[in-house]
């Protein structure tokens, strides 16, 4: 086995966002993307609840060595989905739209997930 495949994140990160879609659609929300990317980067999910549109971001961890999924979303990573999700808004027409960031957070070694919702905001 090559040494880059020992460390390669992608299939738990699929995994996570899997978990992620579903339970999000159990909880009343509707996917409407997966994987929105363009050249600032990568918004994991785009759903909607009622009438807000979410962005989702995605933590999966497979223990606690790194710390809990949850406390994954720095500042400089919120700045960034931020930048996507405005871009996001702009591309579809969406300005005017009530919009929200959502983190979802798995813990495989407990079998956890969690949807926090309003996870962070947009500096006024």
């Amino acid at each position: 086995m090559k040494f880059w495949k020992i460390f390669d994140e992608r299939p738990i990160s699929q995994r996570g966002e899997d978990l992620a879609a579903r339970a999000l659609k159990k909880a009343g929300y509707k996917v409407l993307a997966r994987n929105y990317r363009n050249r600032l980067g990568e918004i994991d999910i785009v759903a909607k609840e009622r009438d807000v549109i979410v962005f989702v971001e995605v933590k999966t961890r497979t223990g606690k060595r790194f710390g809990l999924a949850k406390e994954a979303v720095n500042y400089k990573k919120q700045k960034k989905l931020i930048r996507l999700a405005q871009a996001y808004l702009k591309q579809h027409r969406l300005f005017g739209k009530k919009a929200r960031f959502d983190v979802v957070a798995i813990q495989l070694d407990d079998n956890e997930i969690e949807i926090i919702k309003d996870a962070f905001s947009i500096p006024v």
